[in-house]
């Protein structure tokens, strides 16, 4: 599908209005997860306020009472994708208590079923490539995000007793990010099951 909206508005209502919006949800929040789910399906730079705002149900004065610019909004719909990341964590921690390697082989797994399952990739990845070089205020949310991540994972690995910690968390991350670019110009037949094997060999070689 284009990430260019076509001009007509007869159009533009019904090509983008996300499935199941909710007027009972507050308008804050139906704002982001509109603006979230539209940003991934056309592009940040494909989606003004006014396909926003209405695929919210709501209009732009709310919007812009909310958000004091389109750019604030892109912050915020990453911060909630950065929020929802940590779940992960706790989710390993929750299925493994006090077992860092079974949490370290349990992340492979749910970062494979993630690879397999997503046909648009990292939100955060793909805001980083749409606004490289435009010095956006999200690039912060980015970064401290990915950085964190990274931290997290080395911690893992840390406790998990690999060899070289820093070095296996970066070259997991290395494989992830780029399984993630793969996933989407080569399907996910051609990544999915080697991302696991190269993440599990890579496990085994720090040991």
């Amino acid at each position: 599908m284009s990430r260019t909206l076509s001009a007509e508005k007869s159009k533009t209502s019904t090509a983008i209005l996300p499935a199941g919006t909710d007027e009972k949800i507050p308008p804050r929040e139906r704002i982001v997860s509109t603006a979230a789910e539209l940003f991934r399906e056309h592009g940040i730079r494909g989606i003004g306020v006014d396909a926003i705002a209405e695929g919210a149900l709501t209009n732009k004065m709310t919007l812009y009472r909310h958000f004091g610019s389109k750019d604030e909004l892109v912050c915020e719909t990453l911060r909630r994708a950065s929020e929802k990341a940590e779940a992960i964590w706790r989710e390993l921690e929750a299925t493994h208590p006090d077992d860092a390697r079974a949490q370290l082989l349990a992340w492979i797994e749910l970062r494979t079923q993630s690879l397999c399952g997503d046909q648009v990739g990292c939100d955060l990845a793909n805001a980083a490539i749409e606004l490289k070089g435009e010095g956006h205020p999200a690039y912060s949310v980015i970064e401290r995000h990915k950085a964190e991540q990274r931290d997290r994972l080395e911690a893992l690995c840390l406790a998990a007793g690999a060899r070289e910690p820093q070095l296996l968390a970066d070259t997991l991350t290395l494989l992830l990010e780029g399984a993630r670019v793969t996933r989407q110009s080569m399907g996910k037949d051609n990544c999915c099951g080697h991302f696991s094997k190269a993440c599990n060999a890579a496990v085994a070689a720090f040991a």
